[in-house]
This record gives structure tokens, sequence and C-alpha cells, in this order.
């Protein structure tokens, strides 16, 4: 199943065009879960027309409940998709035509969580305890990986249960000890529900050797119409800077495609702290918010997923980022 920027599932499909003028050129853009605040900077950037002015007739498509993350891109029925550039290498390396162009998520969100009464207070203090993960695939996969090797231990030093997308019930019930969730959604969600929690970071320093959430297209398409897709990064990135600029106006633009943050106080409560989070994670380490890619952080990311096992042959990491269609 394809997973959310949150890690989440992806849900039912709803899709919504921008009112492009004829001369736009057409580009559906895939987003990997159902309509999520989480995906408000592509509300945002539709809603003021900023695709239109770049000259991109966009379409927000959200991708269905069983739908995997690549395969509408892979059949033309998208020309961008909304992933992590880990779980785009991955597909990289199982020969599918895939390049990051503006990297979205900065920070990886992706973090332990405990109980707050839990004895386990770092990385290490995992073995011999359980973790919960939703499958063996995506980037809460890829996250206990790094998580392991750098407290020093092996999946064989801990309890891995896979437990779908029922990490709240999973640890309020006790199966597990822990889970792996995001900073930006799951740790939001359980102090809605009232559930003391404590987050612990992957790598007790230093940045984790993955890259998340990326706007990708394919090399093909991105040489077939350069222009179109410099415009669907330039409207995307002054979609994420208004958001974050804006939060209440995100929220406002996130209505037309989750009704119920107009009438449910609690609902857009917890949309709004979700949002915030997700801001956080925008940011790169100056405090920007920017398309820029780091070359040898995804060198890093190639490396470590291939010592890992997560690749299906080594990827040169050269050919899966290309800044060249930032302005």
């Amino acid at each position: 199943p394809s997973t959310a920027p949150a890690g989440l599932p992806s849900g039912g499909a709803a899709s919504a065009s921008g009112g492009a003028s004829a001369a736009a050129q057409a580009a559906t853009i895939g987003l990997t879960y159902i309509p999520n605040v989480q995906f408000s900077p592509f509300y945002v950037a539709e809603a003021a027309g900023d695709y239109d002015r770049h000259g991109v007739a966009a379409t927000l498509r959200h991708h269905g409940a069983s739908e995997a993350l690549f395969t509408a891109i892979a059949a033309g029925q998208e020309q961008f998709v909304v992933a992590g550039a880990d779980e785009m290498l991955q597909a990289r390396s199982q020969g599918m035509d895939l390049v990051a162009i503006a990297q979205h998520y900065h920070r990886y969100p992706v973090v332990l969580i405990v109980p707050d009464a839990s004895p386990i207070k770092t990385a290490a203090d995992l073995k011999g305890r359980s973790v919960g993960v939703p499958g063996k695939y995506g980037e809460s996969w890829f996250g206990l990986k790094v998580l392991l090797k750098g407290a020093g231990l092996a999946e064989s030093d801990v309890t891995i249960t896979e437990i779908g997308y029922t990490q709240q019930a999973a640890l309020v019930s006790k199966r597990v000890d822990s889970i792996i969730g995001f900073s930006n959604n799951d740790v939001v969600a359980f102090a809605a529900a009232g559930v003391a929690v404590r987050s612990i970071p992957l790598l007790a320093s230093g940045t984790p050797p993955l890259v998340s959430i990326c706007l990708i297209t394919t090399q093909a398409y991105a040489d077939a119409h350069p222009d179109v897709v410099k415009g669907v990064v330039a409207a995307t990135t002054e979609g994420f800077r208004a958001a974050a600029a804006d939060p209440a106006a995100a929220l406002d633009a996130t209505t037309a495609y989750v009704s119920t943050l107009k009438s449910d106080a609690a609902a857009r409560d917890s949309a709004a702290k979700t949002l915030a989070a997700s801001i956080a994670v925008w940011k790169d380490a100056s405090g920007q918010i920017t398309p820029a890619m780091d070359p040898a952080q995804f060198a890093a990311m190639a490396t470590f997923m291939n010592e890992q096992g997560l690749l299906a042959k080594a990827v040169d990491p050269a050919g899966a980022l290309s800044n060249a269609y930032q302005s």
C-alpha cells in the first residue's frame, strides 16, 4: 500500500482541477493519501491560482486505498507524485524512471514513540522490547532500520510487530512497548486523544541518512516538458511558503477538501496542530522553506539503503535528483 507524508495508509480517492487558462499545459499531481491538512500547500497553491500563473492546469489527485505509490505515474496517469525520496530510490532500483525535483520535508519526520512512563529513554533501551510498525515497507520501516543501526542493535535484538495503521491502539493496549510513528501526525494524534507519550529521535545526534517527502516526476517527462516541471515546482514552493506564513489561511484552503474542518472545532484544532508540526519539518536547517536538495544527503541515503538490503540493486544517487527545475 502507499503511504502518506505522515506515513498513514492511502485512502479514498478525490480530485479537483484548478481553473487554469486554455493555454496552460495540463498536469496531474498525485497526493498519496486521502485529503489531509498535510497537503495544504497544494490546496493553497491551487486556490491562489499559483499553478495557473506558472502555465500549468494542475489537477490534484488523491490516491485510492489500495493504490501503490508509483503505479499511476508509471502508467502516465500522473505527471508528478508526492512521496519519500527514499521510497522513490527503492522504486528506482527496481527499474522505474523516477527523479526527485524538489524537497518538501527537510527534516525526517519518523520517530520512536513510547508511553510517557516507559523505561525506554533512548533507542538503545529498545533491546529486548517490542516495536510496532505498519509493515516492513515505507518510511516507518526505513526509519526503524536507521534507529537500530544507530543504537548498535540487530533486528533480532527486538521484537518487531507488524500492526498496520493501529499505532495508537497497539501502544495504549500494551500490545507493543513502542511504535515507529511520525512527529507531524502520530505524536499529535496521541496528544489529541489525551495519551501521554514521548518521542525519541532515530539518532542521538546527526541527521538520518534518509530523505523524506519530495516532489517527483519521471526523467522522460522532465526532458519533454521542462517548463511544466519548472512551473509546478515554483507554484508548489509558493504554496508551501504561503501555508507556513499563514496557517489559518492554509486551514481554510483545506476545508475545500476536508469539509469537517468547517463545522468540527475539535477536528480543526487537531488539523492546526498537525499543520504546525508539519511546518517544522518543511524548514531546512536555516529555517527556510526551499525546494533545494542536497546531493550529499542523497548519496548517504543510497549507501545506507543499499547496505541495508532495501534496494534491488545499487543506485547512482546523482541521477535520482535534479535541482535544475528550481527558480
